[in-house]
């Protein structure tokens, strides 16, 4: 188990090293402004991943940047600008122009979990515009194949009864981590009553349990739904308000007496830095609106584990609200806070 103490000092020193370094080279993104608003986009747009390739925000945004053009009128080029838990690709939009021409692909761990936990990172979790979330990623908590547990009620009942249950995760402070953290409260159990597990990653995280090296894992639907559909992690809760096509036998935290999981989930969308001119988020919404109805889109989405949710502005920053709170209590409770 790591200390706090460790841990903020650790991540202090991360985040420091790659943003600085990373910071540098903002212009290469920044794009001056030409056109104005009106003739918005006039060229192609940047979207910033701030994972590496391959990963669900890297998946999301190249499934918008095939479908979108046909709406917004212009290629969708992709970038990733990875390090520090996605802070490095957040602070690089962040502090671009507000032209509409460098956006970021939003996922909950670089936008809510991160800015919850590390209060010293160069951006706050609103100093963005929101052009809107495009999908949730449920989680599902798992087991091995090979568990003795074969339903939720049976995994908490061993909890309960001080079984020293281990369970992985992509890492410390993590929303793979925060995640399991939240169950715990939830279920009025010590955040210790588990052995913690981290791996470099959450296909790691996943591969552990599958062989039999952590008991469980509580992880978005994406990066598991592999393993489910092959039969080597048992699902034993879902996070959606309703059962999952992909999943229909699993239950639903609310079935199960833990509303407040539905909490947990994993989520991406369209982000911009502050003040973008009000036409070029009239036409963001024009262009998510689209997609929500793209059956291709819609199709692709739901085929990566994802519910399609396109929110407007609005919406999607109190979605994103309640989700800093809800990792905000769980770091200060657990203090886990670095400042």
């Amino acid at each position: 188990m790591v200390s706090p103490t460790r841990f903020r000092e650790t991540q202090q020193m991360t985040v420091r090293n790659t943003v600085t370094a990373a910071l540098s080279s903002l212009a290469l993104l920044a794009i001056p402004m030409g056109a104005s608003a009106q003739d918005y986009p006039s060229k192609p747009v940047t979207l910033v991943v701030p994972y590496g390739p391959g990963g669900a925000a890297d998946l999301a945004a190249r499934t918008l940047s095939t479908e979108a053009p046909d709406y917004l009128g212009e290629n969708i080029l992709v970038v990733n600008k990875t390090g520090a838990g996605g802070v490095v690709g957040s602070t690089q939009v962040a502090k671009s122009r507000p032209d509409g021409y460098t956006l970021l692909m939003a996922r909950v761990g670089s936008q809510a979990t991160v800015p919850a936990i590390n209060r010293t990172i160069p951006y706050k979790w609103d100093d963005f515009t929101f052009l809107g979330l495009i999908e949730k990623n449920p989680f599902v908590l798992g087991v091995s194949a090979d568990s003795p547990y074969q339903s939720f009620d049976e995994l908490k009942t061993a909890i309960a009864n001080g079984e020293r249950l281990s369970y992985a995760s992509a890492g410390v402070g993590t929303l793979l981590h925060m995640a399991m953290l939240i169950m715990l409260d939830d279920l009025g159990v010590d955040s210790e009553a588990l052995i913690h597990v981290p791996f470099k990653g959450g296909g790691k995280a996943t591969a552990a349990v599958v062989g039999g090296h952590a008991d469980l894992i509580f992880h978005n639907l994406s990066g598991l739904s592999g393993a489910i559909e092959s039969d080597q992690i048992r699902p034993l809760l879902t996070t959606t308000p309703e059962r999952f096509a992909a999943i229909p036998d699993t239950p639903t935290a609310q079935e199960l007496g833990h509303p407040n999981l539905e909490n947990v989930v994993g989520w991406t969308g369209v982000w911009g830095p502050k003040d973008l001119p009000e036409d070029v988020v009239a036409k963001w919404v024009e262009v998510l609106g689209a997609i929500a109805a793209d059956e291709s889109w819609v199709e692709t989405t739901e085929k990566l584990g994802s519910v399609p949710t396109v929110l407007s502005p609005d919406d999607t920053k109190a979605f994103v609200e309640g989700q800093v709170k809800t990792f905000s209590d769980t770091a200060d409770k657990l203090g886990m806070v670095i400042q």
